[in-house]
């Protein structure tokens, strides 16, 4: 591949990072091949708040906090003066389930010489740690000569702390770049990767990617340096990470692989040992696809569940064409293609798949960030899409971006979906809305909210623990509540908010579901919670 193919993602213009920004606008037509696809009338998506630069542009993944708000990143944007880029380093936002938008940080504003000390780009959304504040990475910036990225903490009212700057060793051993965001283990440490740096050369030399653990209070340790076998057989570019509930973390990685550069699913051990569980592109014209751009889910079947970006038995890799798949894959590395996008003329069931989730209905929901039913200002095939997948397959396209005039409803998303504790989705499109970036000529990117008439439910965290520890149950109208069980046993709590009761594990507690009786009826988790010994 050349270096403008294995450039990242966006491939209309560099950024400060050297890194590709903006999405790829291409018209290329796909074969069409034997698949399961399910048209279904258009959903009502409802547009929450269109980014006019000054508050950000070009928005990731969604989060719900304890307060019942939503928290995200925005990759540009921002009114900080300091920053050395003319488009903005990117903001940290809250949204109200109404839409109302407070940006809580614009970064770089800290900074020394040229560098932006606290971080510039984040090209990840957050996570909500125990303690309740919020935790995630930016791509760019930091301490450290060359911009190599930070790991931040935040607060729910927008205080930042920068936990650590990467490339703190020679060579950038430590790592450089982290695309992607954090998640929390149970031992109560943060786990995350690095696109580029480690102890090994990778592509044109930089380093193939790491996997690093860091404690809440920044101590960092490099578990695992991608390209540490010859020809990077196992893998470089990792996306992001799940800790399943074996205790070992799985991932994925873009490039690199024993099949050429198609990418891998692995298995990481908490004390680092690396295993790759799949090459992809394993037959001719990569079939079973390429290129993963996001991580893994473990699905309540204890199976995982992920996309491609590209490949699949409706287009070529070695065509450029970003068509996809959504696959299963079991813990021992048995993969199952369920769905090759592109199977609708023009691309209209989506193509280039992001992240999954799955919901409190048991089926799987995500983004696409290229093809839907819109061809949208004259892109062939589209502007992307939102959509259910069950689990042996079958796939309905739920929402086609661009369907406003001016895809005043958004472009390109570029992350996947949260189901927030009222039971509707939440997302973010990269482009569209109704401002104007004068940097691409296009919208800022929208921030969107989409029912499909599921109901609220309680999440916990943590999803697992054991007896005694304390837990936070996060909902809708908690107010009032009488009981809060865990599978069946009864335990003390608090009613913090309307969005938040603490308790903690019974004695007698076993695995299952936890349930609040509410004045509304009763709430159940969306996810089993597991009682560890």
């Amino acid at each position: 591949m050349s270096e403008n193919e294995r450039a990242p993602r966006f491939p209309c213009m560099v950024n400060a990072l050297g890194k590709m920004s903006w999405p790829r606008r291409t018209c290329t037509v796909c074969v069409l091949c034997a698949a399961t696809a399910m048209a279904l009338p258009a959903q009502t998506l409802t547009t929450l708040h269109s980014f006019d630069g000054t508050d950000g542009a070009s928005a990731y993944a969604l989060v719900q906090a304890t307060n019942g708000d939503g928290y995200g990143t925005t990759q540009f944007g921002g009114t900080n003066a300091n920053c050395p880029q003319s488009y903005g380093c990117g903001t940290i936002f809250k949204i109200t389930p109404s839409g109302k938008l407070t940006t809580l940080y614009n970064f770089c504003s800290q900074q020394v010489g040229s560098l932006c000390t606290d971080g510039q780009g984040p090209s990840a959304g957050l996570v909500l740690a125990v303690d309740g504040n919020l935790y995630g990475t930016t791509e760019g910036g930091g301490a450290n000569g060359g911009g190599a990225g930070t790991v931040f903490k935040i607060t729910a009212s927008g205080k930042l702390t920068t936990l650590y700057s990467f490339c703190a060793e020679t060579g950038c051993m430590d790592g450089e770049y982290p695309y992607a965001g954090l998640i929390q283990a149970t031992n109560g440490n943060f786990y995350g990767t690095t696109m580029a740096g480690g102890a090994n050369p990778g592509y044109l030399g930089g380093g193939g990617g790491t996997v690093f653990k860091i404690t809440p209070s920044g101590k960092l340790t490099t578990l695992y340096s991608f390209c540490a076998q010859t020809n990077c057989t196992d893998g470089f570019f990792p996306t992001g990470l799940v800790q399943a509930t074996d205790g070992n973390f799985y991932g994925t990685t873009e490039y690199g692989g024993a099949n050429g550069d198609y990418g891998t699913v692995f298995k990481i051990t908490p004390s680092g040992k690396l295993m790759t569980l799949y090459n992809f592109c394993f037959e001719i014209g990569c079939p079973d696809g390429a290129s993963p751009l996001a991580g893994l889910i473990q699905g309540v079947d204890g199976d995982f569940y992920g996309t491609t970006s590209t490949g699949g038995h409706n287009c070529s890799y070695f065509e450029g064409t970003p068509c996809g798949t959504v696959f299963k894959i079991t813990p021992t590395g048995t993969l199952t293609t369920l769905y090759n996008f592109c199977f609708q003329g023009g691309c209209r069931d989506g193509a280039k798949p992001f992240a999954l989730v799955q919901a409190t209905d048991g089926n799987f929901y995500g983004t696409t960030e290229d093809g839907g039913i819109d061809g949208g200002e004259g892109a062939c095939y589209g502007c992307g899409t939102v959509f259910k997948i069950t689990l042996n397959g079958t796939l309905t396209t739920l929402y086609s971006f661009c369907a406003q005039a001016g895809c005043t409803d958004g472009e390109y998303p570029q992350a996947g979906l949260v189901q927030a504790t009222n039971g509707d989705f939440y997302g973010t499109t990269y482009q569209g809305g109704t401002f104007t970036c004068p940097l691409i000529g296009s919208g800022c990117g929208t921030v969107f909210s989409l029912s499909v008439g599921l109901g609220p439910f309680v999440r916990t965290l943590p999803t697992s623990s054991k007896v005694g520890a304390a837990v936070k149950v996060l909902g809708t109208n908690l107010t009032g509540a009488t009981s809060v069980t865990f599978n069946g046993t009864a335990a003390v709590f608090t009613v913090m908010s309307r969005s938040l009761i603490t308790t903690t594990v019974p004695a007698g507690a076993t695995t299952g579901t936890v349930q609040v009786v509410t004045p509304g009826g009763t709430l159940s988790s969306n996810v089993a919670f597991r009682v560890r010994p």
